[in-house]
């Protein structure tokens, strides 16, 4: 194994350095939480108790009423809308049992909600998307707020579900925790032919009877949807940053292999919280593992939503990330995987191929992770290069990964990468600070300097486009789609119109206040623009016609207008209201009204 590289550790210390005042005051919070002999259940009033155990079954009331026994609170996102969130129905049951054979008790805490941005895409119900981060960190709070748990479960896969709840668990870091997944769908009709047919649909190629067929023959099951978007990355992150067991993120729902997964969770979390083998989630949780975490966001080409969630994530354990971290980390970071739509593959291809394991394995041997960190697992991050599998007799055993990958087109060993950085870029100018993905974008689309053309709603742009007003080349500037605007939503409704302008040969490009996340790909698109055009933004002052530079390459986003003219421009102003009622968008006013910038996290949290 490598020693640590030296941008690794610069990197980790300067973040260490940056947060040392915020860390130790979050520390010292979670010290004082934990501080007490025995469970703090204990120090309930008697009434308290008995409402808390109350719904018991004679078992667990017994165990609850004696207070020795560990009790474990489930913090559940399950609804059976979600397909990633179906399996998690029957899991407090499950856990419930497995908590009585390991001498301890379990309750649900509480629910949490959990949105769907794949059936909210493009509509109002989008905008709440990136608040409801915030809303499930709270509603975890107060489901762990009655003092009545000695560790807790997480049960949450999808895009702000797992940030939320990370958020919310590490208010209550004084008590042990884990992630427990579902797994990902088995593979339906390759991402190819399903993108295919979405852009033969925007050409007016395709019905909709035929869309909607590859879309369900796509998404068909319940499990995580296979394409390498947040909700994936999300399992990423959980895992190289030691919050879930290894190689728990990719297994198939319903599965032995899956249900062995989680009794081991089970088991880990109720060892964990007894008193001689105390550790709490917020230890686990620290400036090394964010780092790692990084780190697997450029080598797996992850989720760009996590320029937010995990900025905010590492805030809430007083850890000060920034996005020139992410920029620094990028530079050295080579890319491993190609998984859709970074490549043809998804995740169940990656995870065949060797996945978590072996990835992690190859970053260690490049010096490129810190080893040395607490997981849930326990000490060290080489853990994680093991395999789980049943052996002979059903019970979960682990075993060495391969050193060589099982599918080179899919997963690469860190000498031969796919390529030598993590295809994730900062972007400065005067239009302000951006983010883009180019680990998608072919290389001669890294530089586009091109006329503005200006839409303040990404309807407008769609429209244009079937007035045969974009064929030719252009930067698109979709503005006021920022958290103050309208909450940040996704903008993939562009993807299918930008991709086909695109393949007919026009250079062309995406700047925007909005969000593009894990799905983003081959058209280069500057994203997450801060300050937003709503906050007074350079974005607001730009005009048709304007000649937009983005250099992905030198990592510059500049309008080409002489500094004076442009200064002196009178802002624009955006017609919102249509965004500020309607879909409960009426309940988030104080939420638009008290979010921070993008790379401050884009929440109120």
């Amino acid at each position: 194994m490598n020693p640590l590289h030296p941008v690794v550790a610069e990197v980790t210390a300067r973040i260490v350095e940056r947060s040392r005042a915020s860390r130790a005051a979050y520390l010292a919070r979670i010290d004082a939480a934990a501080r007490g002999d025995g469970p703090s259940r204990a120090r309930l009033s008697c009434g308290n108790l008995a409402h808390g155990f109350a719904g018991c079954n004679a078992t667990d009331k017994a165990a609850l009423r004696d207070g020795r026994a560990p009790n474990l609170g489930i913090v559940t996102a399950y609804n059976d809308m979600l397909s990633a969130h179906r399996p998690y129905e029957r899991y407090p049951g499950l856990i419930r049992e497995l908590a009585r054979e390991f001498g301890a008790t379990a309750q649900v805490a509480g629910g949490v909600p959990a949105m769907c941005d794949g059936v909210t895409q493009g509509r109002a119900g989008m905008e709440l998307s990136l608040f409801s981060r915030d809303v499930i960190a709270m509603a975890t709070a107060v489901a762990l707020s009655h003092d009545m748990f000695d560790g807790a479960l997480y049960l949450g896969i999808c895009d702000k579900i797992v940030p939320g709840l990370l958020i919310g668990a590490l208010a209550f870091g004084h008590l042990p925790g884990a992630f427990i997944p579902s797994g990902s769908m088995p593979s339906g009709i390759p991402n190819e032919q399903k993108s295919k047919v979405r852009q033969a649909y925007a050409e007016g190629k395709a019905t909709r009877a035929e869309l909607l067929e590859v879309e369900a023959a796509s998404y068909h099951s319940p499990g995580t949807c296979t394409f390498y978007g947040t909700a994936n990355s999300n399992q990423m992150l959980m895992e190289i940053m030691g919050l879930q067991l290894p190689g728990s993120s990719f297994v198939t729902p319903d599965t032995p292999l899956r249900d062995a997964l989680t009794r081991a969770a089970v088991e880990r979390v109720v060892a964990l919280a007894r008193p001689e083998t105390r550790l709490p989630l917020g230890r686990i949780l620290d400036e090394r593992a964010v780092v790692n975490g990084v780190v697997g966001l450029h080598a797996t080409g992850g989720s760009t939503n996590h320029l937010l969630h995990l900025v905010a994530m590492a805030r809430a354990a007083g850890i000060q990330l920034n996005w020139d971290d992410f920029d620094a980390l990028s530079a050295v970071v080579p890319l491993l995987a190609r998984v859709y739509p970074n490549g043809y593959a998804d995740v169940n291809h990656f995870h065949d191929a060797g996945g978590m394991a072996f990835l992690i394995d190859q970053l260690l041997e490049a010096g490129l992770l810190h080893a040395d960190v607490q997981t849930l697992a326990g000490p060290g991050l080489a853990r994680y290069t093991q395999v789980p599998r049943l052996d002979a007799d059903g019970r979960l055993a682990w075993a060495p990964v391969a050193k060589e990958s099982g599918n080179r087109g899919v997963l690469r060993r860190a000498a031969e990468p796919f390529r030598p950085d993590g295809g994730l870029r900062l972007l400065a100018g005067n239009l302000g600070r951006a983010v883009i993905k180019v680990s998608a974008v072919p290389d001669d689309r890294l530089v586009i300097e091109a006329p503005a053309i200006v839409f303040d709603d990404q309807d407008e742009v769609r429209a244009a486009f079937e007035r045969g007003e974009l064929d030719r080349d252009f930067v698109a500037v979709v503005r006021f789609q920022g958290p103050q605007a309208i909450g940040m939503p996704e903008l993939h409704k562009l993807t299918p119109t930008l991709a086909l302008l695109q393949d007919r040969g026009h250079r062309i490009a995406l700047v925007t206040d909005g969000r593009m996340s894990g799905a983003s790909g081959r058209v280069p698109a500057a994203i997450h623009v801060t300050p937003e055009a709503a906050a007074g933004g350079a974005l607001a002052r730009v005009r048709e016609g304007d000649l937009i530079r983005l250099d992905a390459v030198n990592g510059r986003l500049e309008v080409l207008v002489e500094a004076a003219q442009f200064a002196a421009r009178v802002p624009d102003q955006a017609a919102l209201d249509p965004h500020q009622a309607g879909t409960g968008r009426e309940l988030f006013a104080l939420f638009r009204a008290n979010a921070m910038n993008a790379d401050l996290g884009a929440g109120v949290l």
